[in-house]
């Protein structure tokens, strides 16, 4: 991949990257994409939020996440150097239904997909498992922990979500650099271990 010249700022990548990946933040509505972006991007990451109007009521589900006023309406881009050689793009899509034509530009090129859940609104992860499987994409799931929410064991997700026995699953605090890592090195891995 051609690089213009690395500036002292990040914003570009250096001239040394060789390998660009492109890895999919996906999950239903309002589950913690942009936060997981802009926790891990190196870079400002792309937004396209917009202020939720009275157009949303009803399609929107707020009851869990009621003091939310924005949502993404196109992607959320954020952009994570892992070596001197490899680069990793993240590409979050919005998680609503109506969105959902945005999908299918998002998936091209995609090398795997991390899906956030929401442990306490597990059913809203279906819609979105069967998307990224319908586009053939291999995935991990990150069980982003919000505050207050009881906790449940991984296998207990595993079970609910109706996983294969291979598929990754770790728990996640988006807004935590470290904990949003290991979710992305899982996936990697998991990703390294399908090429063997």
């Amino acid at each position: 991949m051609g690089s213009r010249l690395a500036l002292d700022d990040g914003v570009y990548v250096r001239d040394s990257v060789q390998t660009a990946a492109k890895i999919l933040v996906v999950g239903h509505f309002a589950v913690g994409k942009t936060t997981f972006i802009g926790t891990m991007s190196e870079i400002p990451p792309l937004r396209t939020e917009e202020v939720m109007t009275q157009a949303s009521a009803g399609i929107d589900d707020l009851r869990a996440v009621p003091g939310k006023t924005t949502t993404t309406v196109a992607m959320d881009f954020g952009r994570l150097t892992l070596s001197e050689r490899l680069v990793l793009y993240l590409f979050g899509t919005p998680g609503q239904q109506r969105f959902v034509q945005v999908w299918e530009d998002m998936t091209r090129g995609a090398l795997g997909a991390l899906i956030l859940v929401d442990p306490q609104r597990l059913e809203e992860s279906f819609a979105i498992m069967d998307l990224v499987e319908h586009y053939g994409i291999p995935y991990a799931i990150a069980v982003n922990r919000f505050d207050g929410t009881p906790e449940h064991s991984l296998d207990e997700i595993r079970e609910a979500l109706d996983l294969l026995p291979e598929t990754p699953v770790i728990n996640c605090d988006a807004r935590d650099e470290k904990s949003s890592a290991d979710s992305l090195i899982t996936l990697v891995r998991y990703l390294q271990s399908r090429l063997n």
